[in-house]
């Protein structure tokens, strides 16, 4: 291969512009990003960064060496709006056109709007580096009164860390507990606790009907009646993939760009990665798979057909309210819950979650030391044992 693009300048496309050089490539490479800025972490986004613990600087996941180790080119705040597949001709919004052998489709996710927001001051989503300025600026005040609509991952961390800051903060979710999908019903009634431990009003099983305000945003009107003043709203309701570019119709889609499971599509010579990617099914929203999927799509893309597989059990983590919550695997409905070691009381503890005597996920908090051979122990189980129907 002569050229190879890599469409999304965030952790996914970092990441796979290392692997290529790292096995053996040694072409042209483009990297395409959307927005103006180098690759940043997005992790601390929710945390650190806006309670003033971690700067922007902090942030960078390359350094000026690396950068030029990696000989790329770097094509920055454009967007890539086609793929002529047959002339393998990568159409960029400003006209420009990057002539490639090889694509791997990195662009990631955008944060899902909020209905009724349009056009309303003070109402915020935290996705990217300039939503987090913006929401740590309308924050750097006096106490205001927030509401975060979502208990998700990014509402209950952002809710965690306004609360730090000494703000009044209420947290509304539209599902009877947060986090039930991913943790089970025991495991999420215990992340509820963390909101009232850390002084946050959560309210639950309730939607928003409507926001109140002219210019800005003055009240949360929820479905059953209920308005909530509001200083600021924070809309955590999910992300919504970028699988409407490059390649348009061309690539096939469905809620993310569809891959095999060592991340090729069906675009001869595209893979995609990150959270963009519908990787043998599946596509996930974590930190970590952004960071292992490039390798294997990476030697899939150079060996031009698939020969390695994304075999690792889905892991992610969040910080909320001091506590540290770790998780690996696929958790099912009809899974047994076993307490390994710790107790839900003292708020420290490591479980399984088990089907017929086979481990299928393990969730800990605040117990790394015991986690991380729990992981090892599920890892080396091998997908075949978290993924599909029982």
């Amino acid at each position: 291969m002569r050229t190879v693009a890599v469409v999304g300048a965030s952790l996914a496309g970092l990441y796979a512009a290392r692997a290529l050089r790292a096995q053996g490539y040694d072409g042209r490479l483009v990297i395409v990003g959307e927005e103006p800025h180098r690759p940043y972490d997005r992790p601390p986004l929710s945390k650190g960064f806006l309670t003033g613990a971690t700067g922007e600087a902090e942030l960078a996941l390359a350094d000026p060496q690396e950068e030029a180790e990696l000989a790329a080119e770097w094509l920055l705040g454009v967007r890539a709006r086609a793929l002529d597949a047959r002339g393998r001709t990568l159409l960029l919004d400003d006209g420009r056109r990057v002539v490639t052998d090889g694509l791997v489709v990195a662009t990631g996710a955008r944060a899902r709007p909020l209905p009724g927001a349009e056009g309303l001051g003070g109402v915020h989503t935290l996705r990217t580096l300039d939503d987090a300025r913006a929401l740590r600026d309308a924050l750097g005040g006096p106490a205001r009164r927030v509401v975060v609509i979502g208990a998700g991952f990014i509402g209950a961390e952002t809710a965690a860390s306004c609360a730090v800051l000494g703000h009044e903060v209420t947290v509304v979710e539209a599902a009877r507990l947060p986090l039930v999908p991913q943790l089970g019903a025991e495991m999420a009634e215990f992340c509820a606790g963390l909101h009232r431990r850390g002084g946050v009003r959560l309210l639950t099983g309730v939607r928003v009907a409507a926001l109140h305000g002219r210019a800005a945003v003055t009240a949360v009107e929820l479905a059953d009646g209920r308005v909530l003043p509001a200083d600021l709203v924070l809309a955590g309701i999910g992300a919504v993939p970028n699988d409407g570019r490059p390649a348009g119709s061309a690539l096939p889609v469905a809620d993310g760009v569809v891959c095999d499971d060592g991340c090729v599509t069906a675009l001869p010579q595209v893979v995609a990665v990150g959270d963009v990617a519908r990787v043998g099914g599946v596509r996930s929203e974590h930190w970590t798979a952004a960071t292992e999927q490039p390798a294997v799509a990476v030697r899939n893309l150079l060996a031009g057909r698939t020969v390695a597989h994304v075999p690792r059990a889905p892991y992610f983590w969040s910080d909320q309210y001091g506590a540290r919550i770790q998780f690996v695997g696929r958790r099912h409905d009809g899974d047994t819950l076993r307490l390994v070691e710790g107790s839900l009381e003292e708020g420290s503890f490591l479980c399984h979650y088990e089907h017929a005597g086979v481990t299928t996920a393990v969730l800990a908090v605040d117990r790394p030391r015991a986690f991380l051979p729990a992981r090892r122990a599920l890892d080396r189980a091998g997908a075949q044992l978290l993924g599909g129907p029982r």
